[in-house]
C-alpha cells in the first residue's frame, strides 16, 4: 500500500497496524476517510490476524470531524455523515480481533470518540483528549456516547461541558484509556498490552468480545440471562473443551485450527 494513501495497513507477525495517514488535515475524519477506515477494519477482520493497532501519523492522533465536509451541508447530509462515523465505531467493536488505540498528540471530538470505541487504548504522556464542542457552537453529541460509556456520567459531563483538554494521566485515571506511558515507551507498551490481550483461543476471544459488547448496556438481570446462554453454549466448543482438559491434565492447550 502506497505511503500516499490516507489509510495504511502493515502486518507484523500476528498483528496488523492500521495507520491514519492524513497529517495534512490533522487526521480529520472526512466522509471518505471514515469509509476508508471502516473498509480497512473489515479487511483486517477477515484475516487471521490476532490483534489490531490503530495508530496515526503526524503531530495529532485525530482532530475529529473534518468541518470542510460539514460547513454549509444540509441536515440530511450531516446526519448521513454522522451515521457513517457511528458505523465505523461499531465496525471496530464488531471485528473479531482485539483493537488497541496507540495515541499520541491530541484526540479531540470524534477523534476522542475513536479512542473510546477501541477495545483498549494506550497513550503517550504528552497526549491530550477533549470533547471541545462544549466551548463552541456545536456540542459533541455523538462523541459523548462513546466517551460516557468509558468514563461515567460526571466525568463525561465535565469533558463535554467544559470542552477542555485532559491529559493522558487523567484519561487513564478516568478509564478513557488503559495506560499513559512515557512517549518513548508508547510502541512497546502498546504491543505488550496487545500481546497480553490476545492470549488464548482466537475464536473464543472473538466470541467473548462480541458477547461483552452485547451485554454491556443491558440491565443486570438481562445481562446475566444473555451471558448464561452464551457461556453455556460456548462450553461445548472444541476450544472450551481443550482448555478444560489441558487444565486438568496440567499441560499447555493446543487450540483447534
Amino acid at each position: 500500500m502506497s505511503e500516499d494513501n490516507d489509510v495504511l495497513l502493515d502486518r507484523d507477525g500476528p498483528f496488523t497496524t492500521i495507520t491514519m495517514n492524513r497529517p495534512r488535515r490533522r487526521n480529520a475524519l472526512s466522509r471518505a476517510f471514515l469509509e476508508e477506515l471502516a473498509h480497512a477494519f473489515r479487511q483486517v477482520g477477515a484475516t487471521d490476524a490476532r490483534g489490531v493497532v490503530l495508530a496515526a501519523n503526524g503531530p495529532v492522533f485525530s482532530a475529529g470531524h473534518d468541518f470542510a465536509d460539514m460547513a454549509g451541508a444540509s441536515h440530511a447530509d450531516v446526519r448521513d455523515l454522522l451515521q457513517v462515523c457511528a458505523d465505523l465505531m461499531r465496525t471496530i467493536q464488531s471485528v473479531p480481533q482485539v483493537v488497541v488505540a496507540r495515541v499520541h498528540g491530541l484526540a479531540t471530538a470524534a477523534g476522542c470518540q475513536l479512542v473510546a470505541s477501541c477495545d483498549l487504548a494506550v497513550a503517550a504522556e504528552s497526549a491530550g483528549f477533549a470533547a471541545p464542542g462544549g466551548k463552541g457552537g456545536w456540542f459533541c453529541h455523538t462523541p459523548l456516547v462513546a466517551i460516557s460509556h468509558n468514563v461515567g456520567r460526571k466525568r463525561a459531563a465535565e469533558m463535554a461541558l467544559t470542552g477542555e483538554v485532559f491529559d493522558a494521566e487523567t484519561a487513564a485515571e478516568w478509564g478513557l484509556i488503559n495506560y499513559a506511558v512515557p512517549d518513548e515507551d508508547l510502541d512497546k507498551a502498546t504491543r505488550d498490552l496487545l500481546q497480553r490481550a490476545t492470549q488464548g483461543s482466537p475464536r473464543s476471544k472473538a466470541l467473548g468480545k462480541q458477547a461483552m459488547y452485547a451485554q454491556l448496556d443491558r440491565p443486570e438481570q438481562d445481562a446475566y440471562a444473555y451471558a448464561v446462554e452464551v457461556m453455556a453454549a460456548s462450553s461445548q466448543t472444541p476450544e472450551a473443551q481443550e482448555g478444560m482438559t489441558a487444565f486438568l491434565e496440567k499441560r499447555h492447550p493446543t487450540w483447534p485450527a
